[in-house]
């Protein structure tokens, strides 16, 4: 009798599990950049400024941004805006990461650090702050 009242709640529990993680599918909620992700990135810009002669921006002037109409496209659930200037993520950050999920890239835009499903070019993560200035 104990081991079935067990074997129900935990049939329960895992029926609760797999319902909430499909309505968070529904929801959009998606794959983000991990605590770890964060901090290495934080750390890498930290240690190794952005040049102001350096062109983080995209195309353009040095420190020239994004049009605030694209700019505001840059966030998570929207894909990248066509013919967007994106640049990937210096070696010596790459080498530091964790290898990009499967399906997944990592790359700047506008001094950001973005999260994007590479064959929907969906934005599933931003990081702003990470890149100093």
């Amino acid at each position: 009798m104990r081991k079935q009242s067990i074997a129900m709640a935990t049939g329960a529990l895992l029926l609760a599990v797999f319902s909430i993680t499909a309505q968070a599918r529904e929801a959009g909620v998606s794959l983000v950049f991990t605590d770890h992700e964060i901090a290495v990135i934080r750390a890498y810009y930290r240690d190794h400024p952005v040049e102001s002669s350096g062109n983080q921006h995209g195309k353009g002037k040095p420190g020239k941004s994004l049009p605030p109409g694209i700019a505001k496209n840059l966030q998570r659930g929207k894909p990248l805006p066509p013919g967007i200037a994106r640049q990937m993520l210096p070696a010596g950050l790459i080498e530091l990461l964790p290898k990009s999920r499967n399906g997944f890239e990592r790359v700047m835009v506008d001094g950001k650090v973005l999260l994007v499903e590479i064959a929907t070019q969906v934005i599933h993560d931003v990081l702003e702050d990470a890149i100093l200035h």
